[in-house]
C-alpha cells in the first residue's frame, strides 16, 4: 500500500483531522487570529519588536514558515512521487523568494512592496489607477501582460494547475500546511452547484469593481455620487471578499471544511483560469476498465470533485475547478489516472 494511502487511514483516526474537538479548537484559534490581524493592532508591537515594518510582514513571516514546515512534512509523506516532489519545492521557493523576500527588501529600500507571484483579478489592487500611477512602468507592464496575456495562454496550454498548484500562495498554503485536511472537501452535488454560482459571481463582482473604479478615476470629479459609490464598492470588495472570505473563512475553516474553500468557492483568478482550462489542453485521462472503485481519488480531491465517478465511467475529463494537484493520480493503486496536456 502506498504511503499516502496509509496516511489516509491515519487521518480518520486523528481528532484534529477528522472534525474532532481539537479540529474545532484549532479552527476557532485560526479564525480568532485572522479577525485580530485584519481588524485590530495587537500584532503591531510584536512586529516592530522583531524589526519588521508592520504586522503584515509579521504575518508574511508566519505564512512563509507554515508553507516551509508544511512542505517538508508533505515531502516526507509523498517523496516517492517526482511530480509532487518538484511541485512542492517550487511552491516553497516561490513563497520564500517572490511572496516574502523580494517584497520585504523592496519595502525596506524603496518604500513600497510588490508581490510578483500575484496577478489580477486575485490581486485587485494591481488594476486600480491609484496603484498603477504609484508604481514604476516596468511593474505596471508586468501586471498587465501577466494578467491579460501570459497567464491566459499558460492556462490554455497547461491548465490552471501551473498557477493554482505551483505558484499561488493561497494554493501553496493549502497544499503544504493544509494537506492533512484535504479529504474534508464537500463532494456533494449540492456543493458543486453552489460552487458554480459563487465563484463566477465573485469573478463578475471583481470585473465590475475594477471597471467602476476606473470609471470613477476617469470621470469621478464630475459625478460626486459615482465617486461615493465607487469607494464604497471598493471597500466592500476588500472587506468581504479580500479579508473575510479569502482570509478569515478561507484559512480559518481548514480543519472543518478542507483547504480549498477560498480557491473553490471564491477566488476570481481560479474562476477565470478555470474557464480557459475548459477550452484548453489540460485533461485527466482515464485508462478504460481499470477502476476498482476504491474511492481514494475522490477522497483525496481537495476541490471536491468525484473523480471516481469519471473513472468508473471510463471518462477522461476536464473540470474548471480542478487545480491539477495530481493527488488523485498519485493515490490510485492501479495507475488509472494521468494528468496530461493534449489536443
Amino acid at each position: 500500500m502506498q504511503s499516502s494511502q496509509k496516511g489516509l487511514l491515519k487521518v480518520y483516526n486523528q481528532d484534529v483531522t477528522s472534525k474532532g474537538k481539537l479540529a474545532w479548537c484549532l479552527s476557532a484559534l485560526l479564525l480568532a487570529f485572522y479577525i485580530d490581524l485584519y481588524y485590530f493592532e495587537h500584532f503591531t508591537p510584536l512586529a516592530q519588536a522583531l524589526g519588521l515594518q508592520n504586522k503584515w510582514f509579521l504575518y508574511g513571516s508566519l505564512y512563509t514558515i507554515a508553507i516551509i514546515v508544511g512542505g517538508l512534512f508533505f515531502l516526507k509523506k509523498h517523496r516517492n512521487n517526482r511530480y509532487h516532489f518538484i511541485r512542492t519545492l517550487v511552491i516553497m521557493f516561490t513563497q520564500v523568494v517572490f511572496g516574502f523576500t523580494i517584497p520585504f527588501v523592496m519595502k525596506l529600500f524603496l518604500g513600497h512592496e510588490y508581490y510578483f507571484s500575484y496577478f489580477w483579478p486575485l490581486k485587485m489592487d494591481y488594476f486600480y489607477p491609484s496603484y498603477i500611477f504609484d508604481q514604476p512602468l516596468a511593474l505596471v507592464l508586468y501586471s498587465f501582460i501577466g494578467s491579460l496575456v501570459l497567464f491566459p495562454l499558460l492556462a490554455f496550454f497547461l491548465g490552471k494547475r501551473f498557477y493554482c498548484s505551483w505558484i499561488c500562495g493561497c494554493g501553496g498554503l493549502a497544499n503544504t500546511f493544509g494537506d492533512s485536511w484535504r479529504h474534508l472537501s464537500d463532494k456533494s452535488e449540492k456543493a458543486w452547484k453552489f460552487e458554480k454560482v459563487s465563484i463566477y459571481s465573485v469573478l463578475v463582482i471583481a470585473i465590475l469593481t475594477t471597471l467602476i473604479v476606473f470609471t470613477n478615476w476617469a470621470i469621478g470629479e464630475s459625478y460626486p455620487t459615482l465617486s461615493y459609490y465607487a469607494f464604497k464598492i471598493q471597500d466592500f470588495y476588500g472587506f468581504f471578499i479580500g479579508a473575510i472570505w479569502a482570509g478569515v473563512i478561507g484559512v480559518g475553516l481548514y480543519p472543518l471544511m478542507g483547504t480549498r474553500v477560498w480557491c473553490r468557492f471564491g477566488c476570481p483568478m481560479a474562476a477565470l483560469l478555470g474557464i480557459i482550462q475548459k477550452f484548453g489542453r489540460f485533461r485527466i485521462t482515464v485508462k478504460k476498465d481499470m477502476c476498482i472503485s476504491c474511492g481514494n481519488c475522490s477522497t483525496h480531491c481537495e476541490m471536491g470533485i468525484d473523480v471516481r465517478q469519471y473513472a468508473m465511467n471510463n471518462e477522461s475529463f476536464t473540470r474548471a475547478s480542478c487545480v491539477g494537484c495530481g493527488m488523485c493520480a498519485h493515490v490510485c493503486p492501479r495507475g488509472v489516472l494521468k494528468l496530461e496536456n493534449k489536443r
